[in-house]
């Protein structure tokens, strides 16, 4: 009864080029006279993913972002104009061209479109997706961001809008993401089918998880289908 997959962006099809990384902090760092070591990058950033508090509405506010980017340039030594810093660099974010396609994305999508599903796009994001889609070459039969919209995942109504704009019921959808609690958990309170793309192994207690968008169609039943 499937009739269409919706996918997560960031870290699902798209991960952050190196602008948006680790070099890409320390050489935007210098510009503001602030000495920041890439080597501290990843713990700085999962620091600040515990720290970050959500909207208790679960309305989309950049400001919480550009909190919690500061948050990462603090982590890497940064001490001084770092809100400023921040701001900047979280800019960097609603721009396509600092992001790059993970080599299963399109391949993934064209299968799924080949047998006949629609696709959709769903973010917490000020990104402008329909720009997005262009500058990367994918076909989606729509697209939804939590700054469009107003809330964000896993509010029920972001999804039930892009339900709505799919023209299918959520039983007919599956969500596919790299997060339990905004992208599964979300998805799988409105009655979609919700699937986790776990591609670095973080997540070893959740059964039925993906290691690559490769295994997509098969998960979802099609490979033996056709067999």
């Amino acid at each position: 009864m499937l009739r269409a997959v919706v996918f997560d962006v960031d870290f699902t099809l798209a991960r952050p080029g190196p602008d948006l990384g680790p070099d890409g902090y320390r050489t935007l760092g210098l510009r503001y006279g602030l000495d920041l070591d890439p080597a501290r990058f990843e713990t700085a950033r999962a620091t600040a993913f515990a720290e970050v508090e959500r909207h208790p509405e679960l309305d989309h506010d950049e400001e919480i972002w550009v909190l919690f980017t500061e948050r990462i340039i603090i982590g890497m030594g940064g001490s001084g104009d770092t809100y400023t810093a921040a701001v900047e660099m979280e800019r960097r974010w609603g721009h396509s061209h600092h992001f790059e396609l993970y080599d299963d994305a399109l391949p993934a999508l064209a299968e799924l479109k080949r047998l006949g599903l629609r696709v959709g796009l769903l973010s917490n994001s000020a990104r402008s997706l329909p720009e997005f889609v262009v500058h990367h070459g994918i076909d989606a039969d729509a697209v939804l961001t939590s700054f469009a919209h107003g809330k964000t995942k896993p509010h029920a109504s972001i999804f039930q809008a892009m339900l709505d704009l799919l023209e299918i019921e959520a039983a007919e959808a599956a969500m596919v993401g790299d997060t339990i609690e905004d992208d599964v958990k979300g998805a799988l309170a409105v009655g979609m089918q919700a699937i986790l793309l776990d591609r670095d192994g973080r997540h070893p207690e959740v059964e039925g998880t993906l290691s690559s968008l490769a295994e997509l169609p098969a998960r979802l039943g099609f490979a033996a289908e056709r067999e």
